[in-house]
């Protein structure tokens, strides 16, 4: 029986991912520091999420669903990523 053993995990593209996932939300990316959150325009249902390619902001119900999530992979993620850091200063 082989040993499970944990290893770094790397997309097609070649980077290394950073997270539990390639493409799913999970809470441990959920963004807690107030200070930030304060600085963002969230709605009630949105939460604030950071991976290792920046922020964006996702439903709640995107949060350990197991699914995808178009946020975090869409073609306009450098844009957001930018708006948001701008709102954070």
């Amino acid at each position: 029986m082989a040993k499970n053993f944990i290893k770094p995990r790397k997309h097609e593209s070649g980077r290394t991912i950073a997270t539990k996932t390639a493409y799913g939300i999970t809470s441990d990316m959920v963004v807690q520091d107030e200070e930030i959150i304060a600085k963002v325009n969230l709605s009630v249902n949105s939460v604030l999420v950071q991976d290792d390619m920046g922020y964006f902001i996702v439903d709640k119900n995107r949060v350990n669903d197991g699914l995808a999530c178009p946020a975090r992979y869409s073609n306009n993620r450098e844009e957001v990523n930018q708006t948001i850091m701008e709102m954070i200063g």
